[in-house]
């Protein structure tokens, strides 16, 4: 039964010869980028019997459409030669070829369909001819829609008959846009096939293939995957000399914590004592004191004279405080003038402010 042909790019051409008196760099093959540019700059200028047969106003234009074709199909090579099947406007011309596969895709996989495409003497006002070449083992897919299924001429050349084709219009049509047109319709019914051995070989070296490529991903995988460990490793290190170097840091802080709270227990400590002996020995008067009776003003004495001093300013203080509160209270309740009140209060604040500068004296 037969298949889709095979991918493995056998495409064989029938090479043209140039004529005599035809200048080489004409026929020079060219690929896309500066080798294009080169070809049909050299190709386009020529003059006398190499000269090419289009029109002097359409040249730029159909270097354009042939640089623009070659940049986005690198695999068409541009040369001039003389076509094997002419019409009578094109029988000994010489025109512009591009020649080579067109790629195309169908059922997600990738196939070169082998095809020459020639610019005709009236070259863009009229469209291009595209034929397919069909390589030895390819066969041509019975009632095809876009195909003309007899050979022209004894070239082995297939004839394309595109609805991209019939509706070219001058200028708007162009050479790249009718070339993707071509691909996608023929990646949707591809119009040549292959032979059940061709393409019982093409599955093998499918297969073959296939396994190499995954043998490559198994591989990159496996060193992927051995640089992610590598590096996992790495970082496991790095955490553990991290965490090593936390602890240490956590157990230092804490030794010298609990280095302070025993410096401070022992203080404490020392207080204590110090506190237990000021108690016992404070006791007896204490205990002496309340045996003795009296009030318990007495029972607190200062033990100098600028204690005794202090003691007696603050007391004043405190006493003056307590008398002008009262001589406030008994304003309020109208009970003293105020007129003596106001005399009783300057008297008593200035005698307030003495003890207060006195006992502040005393402090410094």
């Amino acid at each position: 039964r037969s298949q889709v042909f095979s991918r493995r790019g056998k495409n064989q051409f029938r090479e043209e010869t140039a004529p005599r008196g035809c200048d080489p760099m004409a026929m020079a093959p060219a690929a896309g980028g500066t080798g294009a540019h080169q070809f049909l700059t050299a190709a386009l200028s020529q003059r006398g019997p190499s000269a090419l047969s289009y029109a002097e106003d359409a040249k730029w234009l159909i270097r354009n459409h042939l640089l623009a074709l070659a940049d986005a199909f690198p695999s068409l090579r541009l040369r001039a030669a003389q076509p094997q099947f002419t019409t009578h406007n094109d029988a000994g011309r010489l025109l512009l070829q591009a020649i080579g596969t067109i790629p195309i895709l169908h059922a997600g996989a990738s196939y070169n369909l082998p095809a020459v495409v020639w610019l005709p003497e009236r070259y863009p006002r009229c469209p291009p001819l595209v034929f397919l070449s069909p390589t030895r083992g390819m066969v041509v897919k019975p009632h095809h829609p876009l195909v003309v299924d007899h050979r022209r001429s004894g070239s082995g050349l297939i004839a394309v008959d595109a609805p991209c084709l019939r509706s070219w219009v001058f200028p708007s049509s162009n050479l790249l846009d009718l070339v993707r047109s071509l691909a996608r319709l023929f990646g949707l019914d591809p119009p040549l096939l292959a032979a059940a051995e061709e393409d019982a070989a093409a599955a093998e070296i499918y297969r073959r293939d296939a396994a190499a490529m995954a043998c490559a991903d198994a591989d990159a995988l496996h060193a992927a995957s051995e640089a992610e460990v590598d590096a996992l490793f790495a970082v496991q290190a790095e955490l553990r000399l991290r965490g090593r170097a936390v602890a240490d840091g956590a157990l230092r802080e804490a030794g010298e914590e609990v280095e302070k709270l025993e410096r401070r227990l022992q203080d404490l400590t020392v207080a204590a004592y110090a506190m237990e002996d000021w108690v016992a020995g404070n006791a007896r008067t204490v205990s002496a004191a309340d045996d003795g009776g009296g009030d318990a003003a007495g029972r607190f004495r200062p033990a100098d004279v600028v204690s005794r001093q202090k003691l007696e300013c603050a007391a004043m203080d405190l006493a003056i405080e307590d008398t002008i509160y009262a001589l406030d209270k008994a304003v309020q309740e109208g009970a003293v003038p105020l007129d003596g009140y106001l005399r009783s209060v300057r008297v008593l604040a200035r005698e307030q402010f003495f003890q207060r500068a006195l006992c502040s004296k005393l402090c410094s």
